[in-house]
């Protein structure tokens, strides 16, 4: 049996698990469904219509599961560590009760937005998708503000500082006054909220072109405009954002090994301070590299875990195994994204279709789960990486604990929901899938017409 820390952190990596999976994709569609009806609308293809239609079933599905798991996780912010909510509450409550707002605002708008066809105006109907889009990136992002603060906690005024720290806290550890709009002031927040966005963007694309591709795959009949218009729509949306997040994950990067260096040592494995450290690409070392990249300068110094008292340091294995397959899925992403314009370029003087390309299609269709990898990967660097502080250099993980005991009991009883739930919002999301598709004026490129 396993003991009642070990349970806690545990259940809350479960549930936030299973809640940036679908949570994610709750925050993509609604551009992509936002996208499918503008087309629509301009170009009077109902192709475009009919795609906004069967996506706006899916935002339904996914806002619902990413409204109930949500919640879940706030419940167990309490239940599981009342000493943090104690202590930090005042810190991050403005985070959560701007996050509300903007979930009301999806919440309301989507409701018009699904209630609304054929009922109102076409231009008034695609203007209910904006506040769904933009409420719930917000609410996404605002709530990223308050781990951005966990990991880089400012606004605490208190009687004295933390010992090495420009940190304050009071003698018992209890702030004295917090700041409301710290969470919005960390050094972590800019890059961790562009890191998220953009990664809530590259999952849903992704994951929407992969499903047309393994229609397409399974049935060439299927290599229609509908199909095509699908694939096409996921795939510019995964793709763009793919380049975008490597420069944005470098920003990440620098922030962490500035603010966070015994993160930044385990993260790219560095165990004991060096001038000119070598960047490591799996099995391969690259003299100076690191420094090169983090400085500028190759004989730069890097911090490693040597300079870090044993009793603050993360857990090293996991965290450096973890951002390594980041590094590894984001340099296959930016690589499909180069062949994709590649292929883009030749159709326009006059090439096959890419999705007359079995390879290609073979390639989007493996492409679809590779970002949700990187993004638990990601997460796993971001909160393993931070222990053992759950606010860092503030308060101890350990500290934040209930009273309570037994808590294994809860993760295996709250493990066995969500993977009913997992089954069942599949079901439901292959269901809307299989539909059926709308007739198609184009001519369905076959086997014969286009090469495989």
């Amino acid at each position: 049996m396993i003991n009642d820390l070990t349970a806690a952190r545990q259940q809350m990596a479960l549930s936030l698990g299973f809640h940036i999976v679908f949570a994610v994709l709750g925050v993509g569609m609604p551009w992509l469904m936002l996208y499918a009806e503008w087309r629509g609308l301009r170009t009077g293809d109902e192709r475009w219509t009919a795609l906004a239609r069967r996506w706006s079933k899916a935002v339904a599905v996914l806002f619902a599961v990413g409204a109930v798991s949500g919640t879940v996780l706030s419940i167990e912010f309490g239940l599981l560590w009342p000493a943090f909510m104690a202590r930090f509450g005042s810190a991050i409550g403005l985070s959560f009760t701007l996050e509300s707002f903007a979930f009301f605002l999806e919440a309301i708008f989507l409701a018009l937005y699904l209630y609304g066809w054929k009922r109102l105006p076409p231009r008034v109907h695609l203007l209910c998708a904006v506040p769904v889009a933009l409420g719930g990136m917000a609410s996404a992002l605002f709530v990223t503000t308050a781990n951005a603060w966990m990991n880089g906690p400012v606004g605490l005024v208190a009687e004295e500082p933390l010992a090495g720290s420009s940190i304050g806290t009071a003698r018992d550890g209890v702030p004295v006054a917090t700041e409301p709009l710290g969470p919005f002031l960390a050094p972590t927040a800019g890059p961790q909220l562009v890191h998220m966005g953009l990664a809530a963007l590259l999952c849903t694309g992704l994951a929407v072109a992969a499903v047309y591709a393994v229609a397409m795959l399974r049935d060439p009949s299927k290599r229609d405009g509908y199909h095509r218009r699908g694939l096409a729509a996921g795939a510019v949306l995964g793709l763009v954002s793919a380049p975008l997040q490597v420069v944005v994950g470098d920003w990440a990067t620098r922030a962490v090994a500035e603010w966070q260096p015994a993160k930044f040592a385990a993260m790219e494995g560095v165990e004991r301070t060096v001038d000119g450290a070598p960047f490591h690409a799996g099995p391969v070392e690259i003299p100076n590299a690191l420094s090169l990249l983090l400085h500028f300068d190759p004989n730069a110094r890097v911090v490693g875990m040597d300079a870090i008292a044993p009793p603050d340091r993360p857990p090293a294995a996991i965290t450096h195994v973890s951002f390594q397959i980041m590094i590894v899925i984001g340099t296959a992403l930016v690589g499909l994204a180069a062949l994709a314009a590649w292929l883009y370029l030749r159709r326009r003087r006059g090439a096959p279709h890419p999705a007359g390309h079995r390879w290609f299609l073979a390639a989007m269709a493996v492409a679809g789960p590779a970002p949700f990898v990187a993004l638990i990967a990601g997460w796993i660097v971001t909160e393993v990486g931070r222990q053992p502080w759950i606010v860092y250099r503030v308060m101890r993980t350990p500290e934040a604990l209930t009273t309570q005991t037994g808590l294994a009991t809860y993760l295996y009883a709250t493990a066995a929901v969500y993977l009913a739930l997992s089954v069942a919002l599949v079901a439901i999301l292959r269901r809307i899938a299989r539909g059926p598709t709308p007739p198609d004026p184009s001519v369905a490129l076959t086997r014969t017409e286009v090469p495989a």
